[in-house]
């Protein structure tokens, strides 16, 4: 079984991140760049299948800027057989990221597409449920466990709703989105780092897939949440109810 698994460059979660003067987007200049948590999460699950049996080659894929190269090679040095670039300097939204993973999907021949629930960027949560749409699989979103069943080809996965815990049993190919419970992402150490620099890496790009990613959203504006007002110490429960009832206007 050949599972494909996608990440994506983002800025550092640990990272300040400031909006541009004519708030037409994030300033990214300077700004520490990284793999998006939920990618590392898919990458581990898809590495940890592999390495339990189930998965016979793990294909990271990312989509962007020359730049992107470096998540990719993390992927790699976490564990991933090889990986796909798809250069594209300009933006592209879920819609055509859906639409070119499909297309290496296809063109890959893979049986399990892993993906993280959401980027920490742009917060869509839409990709993977996109991709399953495109494809005419079954998806699982929000994983937190994920047991094959190489036998019967079915993956049963755990994900987290509103209300606790749901199982569902998907009968493969399948797509599968990674929550933030599902495993802890390993390190990447040196010795595999310096391994994943001669491991192989495609270049493509949209054009030679056969894919349209002309945006079909735009950007209107981008602006910091209003600040809010620093907390006030109270000395009873009656000050609390008259400030609720008489300023807040709430009671």
């Amino acid at each position: 079984m050949r599972v494909l698994v996608a990440v994506k460059r983002v800025i550092d979660y640990n990272a300040r991140v400031r909006v541009k003067s004519d708030k037409s987007g994030v300033d990214l200049k300077n700004v520490k760049m990284g793999m998006n948590p939920f990618c590392e999460i898919a990458v581990e699950e898809a590495v940890k299948l592999k390495e339990g049996g189930s998965a016979s080659e793990v294909v990271a894929v990312t989509i962007g800027p020359k730049a992107a190269g470096d998540t990719l090679r993390t992927a790699l040095a976490m564990g991933a057989d090889r990986g796909v670039h798809v250069l594209e300097d300009g933006e592209v939204q879920p819609l055509a990221v859906a639409k070119l993973l499909a297309a290496l999907t296809r063109r890959e021949e893979a049986t399990l597409c892993m993906l993280g629930k959401q980027a920490i960027d742009d917060d869509s949560n839409q990709t993977g449920q996109g991709l399953a749409g495109l494809l005419g699989w079954p998806q699982a979103t929000f994983a937190s466990k994920v047991v094959m069943d190489r036998e019967a080809g079915r993956a049963s996965v755990t994900r987290e709703v509103d209300g606790g815990l749901e199982t569902l049993s998907l009968k493969l190919p399948a797509v599968i989105t990674a929550d933030l419970r599902l495993n802890e992402p390993r390190y990447a150490t040196l010795p595999n780092i310096m391994k994943a620099k001669k491991k192989k890496v495609d270049t493509v790009t949209a054009q030679e897939l056969g894919v349209d990613i002309t945006p079909r959203l735009k950007l209107v504006k981008v602006e910091e949440p209003a600040k809010r007002q620093a907390g006030v110490m109270l000395s009873s429960v009656k000050e609390l109810v008259d400030r609720l009832r008489n300023e807040a206007k709430v009671i």
